[in-house]
């Protein structure tokens, strides 16, 4: 299953906007607390399947890991669940050098 990429512009655009979309960081703690995008939520993918039900259903989901591998793998596990989520292409690593 191929997931759907959301680029830095797009969702750069999206918090500009004050879109309702759900940021879910998919890394661990100690990476998170090295940086992040504001208003993210931390998930760690290890215990991703297990928090779901903290994720609102009827609210898009953009997941954000360091370079994208992470958070395409936590994109999978949500839209087979059915949510309408995306992966940040290139991660917070993409982010910050954009």
């Amino acid at each position: 299953m191929n997931c759907k990429e959301i680029s830095q512009q797009e969702i750069r655009q999206i918090l500009f906007s004050h879109k309702d979309v759900q940021l879910i960081d998919v890394r661990e703690i100690e990476e998170y607390r090295e940086g992040h995008i504001e208003g993210s939520k931390l998930i760690p993918l290890s215990i991703l399947s297990e928090q779901v039900d903290q994720l609102d259903r009827n609210r898009p989901v953009v997941l954000i890991c360091r370079s994208g591998n992470r958070s395409s793998q936590a994109c999978e596990i949500l839209t087979t669940r059915g949510f309408q989520a995306s992966s940040l292409r290139g991660g917070l690593s993409a982010w910050t050098t954009a």
